[in-house]
């Protein structure tokens, strides 16, 4: 057997799969926040958390929605996490009330950089790993730790050859 290279063993999510797994995690999510059941605002991380953050404001009715952007990769490389872009703290505060929205949790260093900046807030992935799946109160599906996501947004259709060839 080869060693294979961190996106061949990949886990591929459809556009249509990952508004069933956010939709999935909205369901989670209800009535769990803590103004009355309800969520008092949300962040997504960007550029994963956007998609899933869009559709679980839509199903939760969240109408107060931010965003903070956290740079730790640089393609399939991943550095030190720094925030690019921080929520309004004024309207954000400690996170109290606050759902945060992110597409996977794998390493953990984005969530470390969110949960120092919004301490009371609440975590939410669609996808987790085993490594940092800790750092999340709420998640979807757990992949395992060599497993590369392939998001939407990642992705073009082509033709893919079948595993027993031709």
């Amino acid at each position: 057997m080869t060693d294979q290279l961190p996106h061949e063993k990949g886990f591929h999510v459809s556009w249509d799969q990952l508004h069933r797994d956010a939709r999935a995690l909205a369901w989670r999510l209800d009535g769990k926040g803590p103004e009355n059941g309800d969520w008092r605002a949300l962040v997504a991380i960007t550029r994963g958390g956007m998609a899933p953050a869009m559709i679980i404001a839509r199903e939760l009715d969240i109408r107060t929605v931010d965003t903070i952007s956290i740079k730790s990769y640089d393609h399939q490389t991943q550095g030190a996490a720094q925030v690019t872009k921080a929520p309004d703290m004024d309207l954000i505060g400690d996170g109290h009330g606050v759902l945060v929205i992110d597409d996977l949790v794998d390493t953990g260093r984005t969530l470390e950089v969110v949960r120092k900046l919004l301490p009371k807030a609440h975590i939410a992935t669609v996808y987790a790993k085993p490594k940092s799946r800790d750092l999340v109160q709420t998640y979807v599906t757990e992949v395992s730790q060599d497993t590369w996501i392939f998001f939407p947004w990642d992705l073009a259709l082509q033709y893919v050859e079948p595993y027993r060839g031709r």
